[in-house]
């Protein structure tokens, strides 16, 4: 299968080898998900796809929401973004990865620990862009439809065509399910008794719309607009105490986006990025299981059992590019933000409403010491404004501006064309959320408008390239010193907690990646990654939701020219939910075979959790056992 044409100026990178027109360029800070990995092991969301890759882990929140952290560090922390542009939710900084389909995507970058200054603020950890697709030919495109345990229904469309001086790319994606299955090891509890999951149903529709400009060599203007919708049931802990009876009767998501690409000149290019993003969606919390009463108790929309938030943020990006100076490219860039959320009842009462400004200024230069020898540095400088602050069941003023300085080096050393070694260390800083400092979590916390960035020093080494004619391999050792990370503080009035800058916390790891053409017939691959997390501030508390370990291995076979077998294999270590629970690793095989009966016709079908083990990623909240997918899709 040829490689997927990706979205230039979607593409972020710090430094590396020069990608051939309509691909990414293999860059040492940044690893790539292409098209081709996320159809082989049906990498369906953004969360799945990820998790691919070393470093990365995926569980869940108390939301039961797919979250996913880059070696430690949270979706806050090492934010979403498409095609360079921060997509992430205004209110709390976080998405739900199993809202984002991958259907139109391209490739997924991701960058850990040093990442370029043009993704802009709140990068501590690192950074996941989602690269959409752009069309090479004159029409092309591709269809499928599939089905799945648990009454599993999707179908997806892609279109796309580039005329030379202009293109478009136009897709659409459906995936509706009933339920997901459980292990049958799993023991019923009394909020849930095994079989089909308990209110697991999901409905997500998604368009995409693309129409750009390529009026010479040099320039290219383009315009991209996404409509997501989405419907799902929230599941219960299988905890009674802890369960919670929600659904969310829309999550929906609109965005209008402008990329652009400018020559000045021989010597500068001023590249531009616009967009605006509308987050609204509603819970709906019932009294039990039953789902028909609303739970009526408290004040504000907790009084009605309807809570509706409407998020909407706004903003863009100048970056100045200029390789004037001898063997030096240079960048400038900054970053404007405006995040508005509100929040309201049933009754489309006004509950809490707030405004918050962003910006960021930075500058980026990678200067080539000699031809095997490069270095790259970068300062940023970020301002956090708070511009409007309402809140129905509480009175305080404005907070005063937070700020942040960030720096970082890189050292890379290419021993060979097919070898390169580097050096890493990047002072990142993460600004607090509007949830972080003004959430009273339904009356239990204290506010805390006050809070300071969080700040972390990211050292890497490593290296990446083939080692063999048709391998790729990489490693890296990292370590991370985080201070003044915002984290729950108890009884700080009465019974009350509240939100501070007490977290002190290390990461240490190690991470390494083969994957290499045993012959003809057959390609294997592993990745592991062993890390360790400490709370210095803390030691007593544990530091959730990340395992010591993880390993995947993953085999392609060719018994025949028209048939692939694939073989996928991820085991967990142990991994801790709270200070007292400890949930137990685990390990899970999915295999699936692929039949083309002709060039432009693929079928599928495949198992997942064969050996249908009963696993959690969080506590109260087990993973699907034992399923089944059937696919079909035509490319044209």
């Amino acid at each position: 299968m040829a490689a997927e044409p990706v979205f230039e100026l979607g593409t972020i990178t710090v430094v590396g080898k020069s990608p051939e027109v309509g691909e990414i360029g293999e860059d040492q800070v940044s690893s790539v998900i292409t098209r081709q990995e996320m159809q082989r092991f049906n990498r369906d969301n953004v969360g799945d796809a990820v998790n691919l890759l070393t470093g990365v882990t995926v569980s869940t929140n108390v939301r039961n929401e797919k979250t996913v952290t880059l070696r430690g560090f949270d979706a806050r922390q090492a934010p979403l973004f498409i095609d360079g542009i921060p997509v992430y939710v205004p209110y709390d900084g976080y998405v739900d990865f199993n809202r984002f389909t991958t259907a139109d995507l391209a490739a997924i970058q991701v960058a850990k620990g040093f990442s370029s200054v043009v993704y802009g603020p709140n990068t501590l950890g690192g950074a996941i862009n989602l690269i959409s697709r752009k069309p090479t030919a004159v029409w092309e495109g591709d269809a499928s439809v599939g089905f799945g345990s648990g009454n599993e229904r999707q179908t997806s469309v892609n279109v796309g065509s580039n005329q030379g001086q202009w293109y478009f790319q136009a897709g659409a994606s459906y995936l509706e399910s009933d339920n997901f299955p459980l292990s049958g090891d799993f023991k019923p509890t009394a909020t849930e008794n095994g079989g089909a999951r308990e209110n697991s149903y999901r409905e997500d529709r998604k368009l995409s719309l693309k129409l750009g400009l390529t009026p010479n060599t040099t320039d290219e203007y383009a315009i991209s607009y996404y409509k997501q919708e989405g419907v799902k049931g929230q599941p219960p802990s299988t905890d009674p105490t802890a369960a919670r009876y929600w659904q969310w009767p829309y999550w929906n998501k609109d965005s209008l986006y402008f990329v652009s690409k400018t020559a000045l000149g021989e010597l500068e290019t001023l590249k531009v990025r616009l967009y605006q993003d509308k987050f609204d969606n509603a819970i709906n919390s019932f009294t039990n299981g039953s789902y028909t009463t609303l739970k009526t108790s408290g004040s504000g929309s907790v009084s009605t059992g309807v809570s509706v938030y409407d998020d909407q943020t706004e903003g863009g990006s100048l970056e100045l590019e200029s390789v004037r100076f001898t063997a030096q490219t240079v960048r400038f860039v900054t970053h404007y933000k405006n995040d508005h959320h509100v929040e309201r009842d049933a009754a489309g009462t006004r509950g809490a409403e707030f405004k918050d400004t962003l910006v960021s200024y930075a500058t980026e230069d990678n200067i080539e010491l000699s031809p095997n020898w490069l270095l790259s540095l970068g300062l940023t400088h970020h301002e956090l404004r708070p511009d409007m602050l309402y809140n129905a069941s509480s009175a305080y003023s404005l907070p005063d501006t937070k700020s942040a300085n960030d720096a970082q080096a890189g050292l890379f050393y290419d021993y060979s064309a097919s070898a390169r070694f580097y050096a890493t260390v990047a002072q990142k800083s993460r600004l607090p959320t509007l949830k972080d400092r003004y959430s009273a979590r339904l009356g239990t916390y204290i506010e805390n408008p006050g809070l300071r960035p969080e700040e972390a020093i990211n050292y890497e080494v490593g290296y990446q390239g083939s080692p063999w004619v048709g391998a790729k391999a990489e490693a890296a050792i990292f370590y991370s010193d985080i201070t003044d990370k915002i984290q729950s503080v108890a009884n700080v009035s009465g019974t009350k907690s509240q939100m501070q800058n007490v977290g002190k916390a290390q990461t240490t790891g190690l991470e390494l990646g083969l994957k290499s053409l045993v012959n003809a017939w057959l390609e294997l691959g592993a990745n592991y990654t062993n890390m360790y997390l400490k709370n210095v501030s803390s030691p007593g508390s544990k530091i959730t939701d990340v395992p010591r370990q993880k390993l995947t291995l993953q085999a392609l076979v060719h018994p025949a020219p028209q048939v692939e077998l694939i073989g996928f294999v991820e085991s967990n270590s142990a991994r801790w939910a709270s200070d007292t629970i400890k949930l137990g690793g685990f390990t899970t095989l999915n295999l699936k075979t692929v039949y083309r009966p002709m060039a432009k016709v693929t079928a599928e079908l495949g198992v997942s959790n064969l050996t249908d083990r009963n696993y959690f990623l969080a506590d109260g909240f087990p993973s699907a056992g034992r399923t089944w997918s059937a696919n079909l899709s035509y490319q044209f």
